[in-house]
């Protein structure tokens, strides 16, 4: 996998930040197929920062490995606010982070629809002490394109959540 420079310097802006709080950080992806990992696992040191990574793809493993409820899947579809808040909130039950960011969206080219078009990325942020923010994004571009610009979302929005 390719990262721009801004990707880059994100994860490495991250790392004294968590670090600074004593904190580790965990991902819950979809759409991005562990991108946000291995941005952050790109950055030396970052074992010291970075718990794990959960790459939730199905229905099936968002419900196994982070406890999303099949509700929230079937009322809401996978790429909604309401499911990527529980995989945030998933990832966080189920790791020794303080921190967590999800994601899942649809990067195309295909399986979009007309209210869910290929670009649509739902995020999620959360930490143990019960703060958590959410956002809708709609990215433009291919595939590699709408990956890279939620790669680039979820590490901006933990950042955020930090400061």
């Amino acid at each position: 996998m390719t990262l721009d420079r801004e990707i880059v310097c994100l994860a490495e802006e991250l790392g004294p930040a968590l670090i600074g709080r004593g904190w580790l950080a965990a991902t819950a992806e979809s759409c991005t197929g562990g991108g946000v990992a291995y941005a952050i696992t790109e950055v030396a040191g970052s074992s010291a920062w970075f718990d794990r990574s959960f790459v939730t793809y199905t229905n099936e493993a968002k419900q196994q490995m982070l406890g999303v409820s099949i509700d929230s899947l079937v009322r809401h579809g996978a790429v909604s606010e309401a499911v990527v808040l529980e995989m945030a909130r998933g990832a966080l039950a189920r790791s020794d982070a303080r921190i967590s960011v999800a994601i899942s969206g649809v990067a195309g080219p295909g399986g979009g629809s007309e209210e869910k078009p290929v670009g649509t990325v739902w995020f999620a942020w959360a930490e143990q002490g019960g703060r958590q923010r959410s956002l809708l994004a709609r990215f433009e571009g291919d595939r590699h394109q709408v990956r890279q610009q939620a790669i680039r979302q979820a590490l901006s929005g933990l950042w955020a959540l930090l400061k």
